[in-house]
């Protein structure tokens, strides 16, 4: 039997990502902000040199592209902290290319000169500017002011020959015109690289998809620039609950990058989440990166920044791949009997737990059938004889939640040496 044909997918029904390389400088890239903009989360401890460079190696291993450093602006430490990851980036040869964010001022990318010029590597400046007519009134900016401001950064870093990718804050909620306006002058600076960002988590799906298509169609090739030679990179956040949903427009509608953070770490809700972005554009076919890794990368930040990770986080929480229901366990064991791990991690969930290097559990608990307690009984080493079954399911019963592996092994412990 074809498993496939075992799933009907109604995903993939009128579907398709109609993408046209020869439009785009690369294929369906990531930025991964867990370490600048996933710092700014209220909640988040900075890490220790040791552990960002930890965290940097699982992105390199997962085949993440892009990674923002710092803020090199923000002191020295910042900056020592950029350096030695550089350091690391150089020595042991990685393909992820760095960036650290700046703001549209000289003093910011001041230290990118310097660090680009020890290193001899390329680093992205990624700077940013507030466009929005909110944040124009709340500062008493003008464009006029905005494009100035640019122009002296921008121009500064292009002069060092420090790449560029323009940053407009808030775009979600900016004017076309003036997106238009500032878009262009950057480009016409040199900036090769313009990020898109719902800053504050204003956005739908179907905003992401009409912005998007307003810079691809009317703002690059009105500039004078071909769509193939700017990078379009799309940043998003999770005020409203919908990063991942926008995440996934924005390669619909033609972003080169996607940024995020693991575990959506990032100031207020959140940034959107890079690693349940990843899961479904694996699952979609969009990209083909190992990420069996991604639930150690995801723990580890989990543990240095010390980002909440709830017990029904998709795929990377505690209770993810875990059941205590006695329908669902039974069809999941008898996947299991089958010896087919395929169909064990797809018969109740909808995301494979193996492909992130994850299985699934068996739990005993007040909702459990006696599937359950002898599926338990037999992957722990004890015989799953009728009185024992039949003495855990009652216990199991009694119970208000789930029981732990040590909880079930006292209780079959005791009742052992009660009946011996």
């Amino acid at each position: 039997m074809n498993e496939q044909n075992l799933i009907y997918d109604w995903n993939i029904i009128n579907w398709e990502l109609n993408r046209d390389d020869s439009k785009h400088p690369h294929k369906v890239w990531f930025d991964d902000e867990t370490l600048r903009d996933g710092l700014q989360s209220p909640s988040a401890r900075n890490p220790t040199i040791e552990q960002k460079i930890e965290l940097l190696t699982y992105m390199e291993k997962l085949g993440i592209q892009k990674v923002d450093l710092g803020l090199p602006g923000a002191g020295p430490f910042h900056v020592e902290h950029i350096d030695a990851m550089l350091n690391h980036i150089v020595e042991n040869d990685y393909k992820i290319r760095p960036g650290a964010a700046v703001r549209t001022v000289i003093s910011d990318i001041e230290p990118l000169v310097d660090l680009q010029a020890k290193y001899e590597i390329q680093i992205q400046a990624s700077a940013f500017l507030g466009t929005s007519p909110i944040r124009q009134y709340a500062e008493n900016w003008t464009m006029e002011k905005l494009i100035s401001t640019m122009d002296k950064a921008v121009g500064y870093a292009r002069d060092n020959d420090i790449p560029v990718m323009f940053v407009t804050e808030d775009t979600t909620r900016s004017r076309p015109e003036d997106v238009k306006e500032i878009y262009s002058r950057a480009l016409e600076l040199g900036a090769d690289r313009l990020c898109v960002c719902d800053t504050c988590g204003h956005v739908t799906p179907n905003g992401t998809r009409q912005l998007l298509t307003f810079i691809q169609d009317e703002v690059i090739p009105d500039a004078g620039f071909k769509r193939r030679d700017i990078e379009i990179n799309w940043h998003g956040h999770q005020d409203r609950g919908l990063g991942v949903a926008n995440n996934l427009a924005a390669v619909e509608a033609g972003a080169d990058v996607l940024h995020g953070t693991a575990l959506g770490v990032g100031e207020r809700a959140g940034n959107a989440p890079l690693d349940q972005t990843l899961v479904n554009l694996s699952l979609m076919g969009v990209i083909d990166n190992d990420l069996t890794l991604l639930n150690e990368y995801m723990n580890k930040a989990h543990e240095y920044v010390e980002v909440a990770l709830p017990r029904n986080y998709p795929v990377f929480g505690e209770d993810a791949f875990e059941t205590g229901t006695g329908v669902h366990a039974s069809a999941v064991i008898k996947a299991m009997k089958k010896g087919d791990h395929w169909l064990a991690d797809r018969v109740y969930s909808g995301v494979p737990a193996q492909d992130f290097g994850l299985q699934q559990i068996i739990r005993i608990g007040h909702m459990s059938g006696r599937s359950n307690i002898i599926w338990w009984l037999e992957n722990n080493g004890f015989e799953p004889k009728e009185e024992l079954v039949a003495h855990l399911f009652e216990v199991a019963k009694s119970k208000r939640k789930l029981m732990s592996d040590e909880e079930v092994t006292l209780v079959v412990q005791d009742f052992l040496q009660t009946n011996s």
